[in-house]
Parts: structure tokens; C-alpha cells; sequence
């Protein structure tokens, strides 16, 4: 069985495109499936234009989150809800082609049980592109996992990876690391990249800081270990320069020149130590988030169909 989720987040222009597109491309892999969408919040047409669509999809489940709780939180309910032995995410921006899923689905029937895509031909913008090569370029040197393409949502998990991502119950997760981490056999394989077909990127480059952020600092030490040994070199620089200046105040007496570059270097030394700061306080966040216990995202409501009647679950499993 197929599960395929889609985060839903002010999609009100891609909904109908979207969801006759996949259910053409899942009926052609003569497999069972299920669709998963998961209202993040949205403040359009979105949820209305989804009950509409399920009237005539009794395969689609709808989740209607409290608020926006973002697209990684959104992706976990819908591991939460699906029943799929190979489960599929996909954006509703419809850049990346439903049409591409029975190529997921082939590698899957070969034995692979992450199966990663990377964008061919990317049609964002320079600077979103570039941007996200030296995204891809620092997590590679900083952690062990190895992606082409961290920022292509059209991926494939198998059974055991979903569940082992719904036991880590991490606040700050980055599912791909995740899946890499539980995966044994892993792929990525190139697709097509189209521009948006409606609406506007939910990334900004503030929510785009703070999920690579989230991933450095997730799934390795490296950044506070940098700091270290920069500390660690300062501190030794500094002292070689004190031992200086006391050397200089000995053999030639007071003196006024260089107070401006002393100033520099203070300055320096302070905004380095400010940083460092930042990095443990990111850990430290993550263990307060991870002991506080609060729900990661709370769930309104999920309506399905069962023989053809519909069904309402009100206030379903927080996660």
C-alpha cells in the first residue's frame, strides 16, 4: 500500500490540480493507496476546497491542525496517521511532478527503503539556489549524512523508518537526517523541477536559518567543537599579544599608540564569544524543548471516509 502526504499550508490554488494529477499517477502504479492532507493552519479556502475534493476521493484523509505548526510538524502527523508499507511526501506547489512518484515506487521494489530526489534543472531563483548549494555543502562537513539535495520534499520511507522518526519524538527534527539515520538502503534519483503553480513560497530566509539550524545542531557537535578550538586559538593569541604589551610597558615604558587596535580586538573577541553563546544555547534549547513535553502540534480534527460514509475523529492523538 501507498501513503502519500502532503502538507497543506494556503494551497488553495494547487489543491485541485494537485490532487487529480496524483490520483492519475497513483491509480497507474495498480497499487492500494491513500492520500494524506494535512491542514496546516490555512487561512484561504484551503480546508473547505479539501472536504469538496473528499466527497469524490474516499481515499483522501484530511488533518486539520489547530494552527500552523510548519511543514516538518505537519509531515509527522501524517506518519502518525499513515497505514502505507511505503510512505511518499511531496509539497503542494506542485514543483515537483506527482508524475515522478512510480519512479520512487520502482526503487522501493528493488530493495531500498529511502529513496531521496534531487532537483534537475532547479527554476528557483539565484539566490535560492546557490543558497541552498552551500546549505547542502556546510552539512555535508558537518555531519555525516550525505544528500544531494536536502531542500526536495518528493521522498519515499519504508515502514521501519517511520516508525523509528515517530519514536524519536524530537522537537527540532529534520526528517531526511532522520531517515538516513534508520535507513540501510539508500538512493537518490534526479527529477524534474517546474516553477510554482500557484501561490508563493511559505520559506522565507528567516524560517530557511532556522531549519538548517536545526539540522546542524540536531545531528552533530561539530559547531560547538569549531568554537572550541577557535576559542582555544584566540586564548593562546591573546596571551602571546598580553605577554607583548607587558614587555613593551617594561623595556620602553607607558605608551598611548595602538589603543584604537586594542579596541579592535576587543571587540573582535567580544562578538566571538557572543556567537559562541548562541551555539550553546541552541543545545540548550533543544534539551529544554525536549524535557518541557509539550505537544509538537495539536490536531483539531481528522475526517475520513469508511464504506463510504464519512468519519469526523475530533481531537485526535497530540504527537
Amino acid at each position: 500500500m501507498i501513503s502519500v502526504i502532503i502538507p497543506i499550508f494556503n494551497e488553495e490554488g494547487n489543491i485541485t490540480v494537485l490532487l487529480k494529477r496524483l490520483t492519475t499517477t497513483l491509480s497507474s502504479c495498480r497499487k492500494n493507496f491513500e492520500i494524506i492532507c494535512i491542514n496546516d493552519g490555512s487561512i484561504d479556502g484551503s480546508l473547505a476546497l479539501l472536504l469538496e475534493c473528499q466527497k469524490s476521493m474516499p481515499f483522501l484523509v484530511v488533518v486539520d491542525f489547530y494552527r500552523n505548526f510548519g511543514q516538518h510538524m505537519a509531515i509527522l502527523a501524517g506518519f502518525e496517521h499513515a497505514k502505507g508499507d511505503v510512505v511518499i511526501t511531496i509539497d503542494a506547489d506542485l514543483q515537483n511532478p506527482p508524475e515522478a512518484i512510480p519512479n520512487l515506487i520502482e526503487k522501493f521494489d528493488q530493495g531500498y527503503d529511502y529513496i531521496g530526489t534531487f532537483r534537475h534543472h532547479r527554476k528557483d531563483s539565484f539566490f535560492r539556489t546557490y543558497a541552498s548549494k552551500m546549505i547542502n555543502w556546510i552539512r555535508e562537513k558537518t555531519s555525516h549524512i550525505r544528500m544531494v539535495d536536502q531542500g526536495c520534499m518528493l521522498r519515499a520511507y519504508g515502514r521501519h523508518i517511520i516508525t523509528q522518526i515517530i519514536k524519536t519524538n524530537d522537537p527540532c527534527t529534520f526528517i531526511p537526517a532522520l531517515a538516513h539515520q534508520f535507513a540501510t538502503r539508500t538512493i537518490e534519483i534526479p527529477i524534474d523541477h517546474f516553477e510554482r503553480h500557484s501561490g508563493e513560497s511559505k520559506y522565507n530566509l528567516y524560517r530557511l536559518i532556522r531549519l538548517n539550524f536545526d539540522l546542524i545542531t540536531g545531528t552533530s557537535l561539530v559547531p560547538l567543537q569549531l568554537f572550541t578550538i577557535c576559542g582555544g586559538f584566540l586564548s593562546l593569541m591573546s596571551t602571546v599579544l598580553v605577554v607583548y604589551l607587558l614587555a613593551r610597558r617594561l623595556f620602553i615604558g607607558p605608551e598611548v599608540e595602538g589603543v584604537f587596535t586594542l579596541f579592535a580586538i576587543m571587540f573582535f573577541l567580544i562578538s566571538f564569544l557572543i556567537m559562541g553563546v548562541g551555539i550553546a544555547g541552541e543545545y540548550v534549547g533543544r534539551i529544554f524543548l525536549n524535557i518541557s513535553k509539550k505537544p509538537h502540534y495539536i490536531v483539531k480534527r481528522v475526517y475520513k471516509k469508511l464504506d463510504g460514509e464519512e468519519k469526523i475523529i475530533k481531537l485526535s492523538k497530540d504527537f
